[in-house]
């Protein structure tokens, strides 16, 4: 009986201590989130990103321009005030020609949304209390942040010691890869800022490998001013931008294999291609509702984005538009006008309007029959997921790589405002909605996007919980330790090329030796007659 209750006492001493041990692990882990550009695109990534580690029984910190409209259990906003002028649909025509058409874009991404980013957050009450009073309540085991510019947030991760996780909420651009040694692959694989290149020659191969070389030399030359921020803020042993930026622990990028192709990666780089789509938005409103159920013959689905303002565009590119939809009449069309006061009179009574609109759920919609989208890679990503083909208008960044993939695979179709004519636009209506290898296509890209073994919050949350448990080195590639030129082994090479040379030498002086010896009248004769 005493042996019992020994026994017994000690199963619950050894319970007790295994309660202890892994109540963290019960109770979750706290995650300080660093999203301060108020682009809402961007934003939707980092948002469901977060909420879904809270919804895994972490506790999230979360610092926005875009609070929660409700409150979400385990997540906490951390709001601070925008840094760049307010750019949900709020970008006009004259606005895009001035800072995507003039400007260079790389230059607009480092300085507006990276030094000058980093320069107005740094200095927020917000971000200050973070760097000054971080909470011990407890504190931090992880800071995720975006890697697109403003990489002078990954200082956090050396502020509070802890790992930092970097997302992206496009595939990765050309100064992205250096960060985790990821292999750029630029023989088959063009960089995010030019067109799409499907099986490249020569030329297009070395333009491809300037262009990236380039523009990656172009973006760290403009951000190392945050060199001196990173020291201003954390101190002048913090570390430069460029040595966080080799100190994340992981990349979540959202791309996948079904729509970016398969290729090698290191495995601190996590493909999560679609991990935004959640469809928890509100039911779309009745009125609306009730109009596209009525659309018999079917209806195109027509928007720029959150940013762009269609009614801005130039009168000739909206006759157009004019002109071409309301020839497909009695098909409908769903179209987004922020301002729509602000569009030309004439408006095709096949045309309907809106502001905003629970997107995947009108892409989901029974009656929709195409896309007519600016290439942005959120709402294609929820195309495909959808199975809707598209109409692509590409504007910027990564749109126009977005678009002439989709064309490659025969999932849409591709038009250029600048030279777009009404025939243009009728030829790619009628082809779109009537040329049944479109819809046949993304269907069947649209399942191999959707067949996986984890969802991609998921994936994205195991990776994280992952470097969390093991630390940030638990995923890191040795490839950080060595110069370009080890990892490209052109010491290697240079060695055997050398050695090849030494010994083809050797092997002729050998062998003219060896005639010496076997023929020497020969060889005597053949120096006579030089002489």
């Amino acid at each position: 009986m005493r042996n019992s209750k020994l026994s017994l006492s000690l199963a619950i001493i050894v319970l007790t201590v295994l309660i202890i041990i892994n109540t963290k692990q019960c109770l979750g882990y706290r995650i300080l989130g660093i999203f301060p550009m108020n682009t809402r695109s961007h934003m939707m990534f980092h948002e469901q990103m977060s909420k879904g580690l809270a919804r895994h029984g972490h506790r999230m910190d979360v610092v926005s321009t875009f609070p929660q409209k409700k409150p979400l259990a385990n997540y906490t906003d951390l709001t601070i005030p925008p840094a760049l002028p307010k750019l949900v649909n709020n970008m006009t025509f004259d606005f895009y020609k001035t800072n995507f058409k003039v400007i260079d874009q790389v230059y607009f991404y480092a300085h507006y949304l990276g030094n000058v980013l980093c320069e107005k957050g740094l200095k927020t009450p917000v971000i200050q209390n973070l760097i000054n009073n971080p909470p011990n309540d407890p504190p931090y085991d992880l800071v995720v942040t975006e890697i697109f510019a403003a990489h002078c947030f990954m200082a956090f991760g050396y502020h509070l010691k802890v790992p930092v996780v970097g997302l992206s909420s496009s595939a990765l651009y050309p100064w992205s890869n250096d960060m985790i040694a990821n292999p750029p692959n630029l023989a088959f694989v063009p960089n995010n800022l030019l067109e799409y290149m499907e099986k490249m020659n020569f030329w297009q191969r070395l333009y491809n490998v300037v262009h990236t070389y380039y523009y990656r030399m172009y973006f760290n030359y403009y951000t190392s001013s945050q060199n001196d921020m990173i020291k201003k803020y954390f101190g002048d042993d913090a570390p430069g931008v460029r040595e966080l930026e080799h100190d994340l622990a992981l990349i979540l990028t959202n791309s996948h294999l079904a729509v970016n192709g398969p290729r090698p990666t290191t495995p601190a780089l996590v493909e999560v291609g679609g991990l935004h789509i959640q469809d928890d938005d509100p039911d779309i409103p009745a009125d609306h509702l009730k109009w596209l159920n009525e659309s018999k013959d079917g209806f195109i689905y027509f928007t720029f984005g959150s940013m762009m303002q269609i009614e801005s565009f130039p009168k000739p590119v909206l006759d157009i538009l004019y002109k071409s939809l309301g020839k497909i009449s009695p098909i409908r069309v769903f179209m987004k006008a922020p301002h729509p006061e602000k569009l030309p009179p004439g408006l095709p009574k096949n045309i309907r309007t809106f502001t905003w609109m629970p997107q995947l759920k009108v892409l989901k919609h029974k009656n929709i029959r195409a896309f007519i989208t600016h290439g942005g890679l959120m709402g294609t990503q929820e195309a495909i997921y959808s199975a809707v083909p598209m109409i692509g208008m590409p504007l910027f960044a990564d749109q126009f790589i977005n678009v002439d993939l989709y064309v490659s695979k025969k999932i849409a179709i591709r038009l250029d405002y600048a030279d777009m004519t009404e025939d243009k636009l009728d030829a790619a209506l009628h082809e779109i909605l009537y040329n049944p290898l479109y819809r046949k296509t993304v269907k069947k890209i649209s399942e191999k996007f959707l067949d996986r073994p984890m969802s991609p919050l998921d994936t994205a949350c195991y990776w994280i919980e992952y470097v969390i448990k093991h630390g940030n080195k638990a995923l890191r590639s040795s490839a950080l330790d060595l110069y370009w030129w080890q990892v490209a082994l052109v010491d290697v090479y240079a060695v055997l090329i050398l050695t090849a040379i030494i010994i083809a030498f050797a092997a002729i002086a050998i062998f003219q030796f060896i005639s010496n010896i076997v023929f020497p009248s020969t060889t005597v004769a053949r120096s006579k007659k030089n002489n």
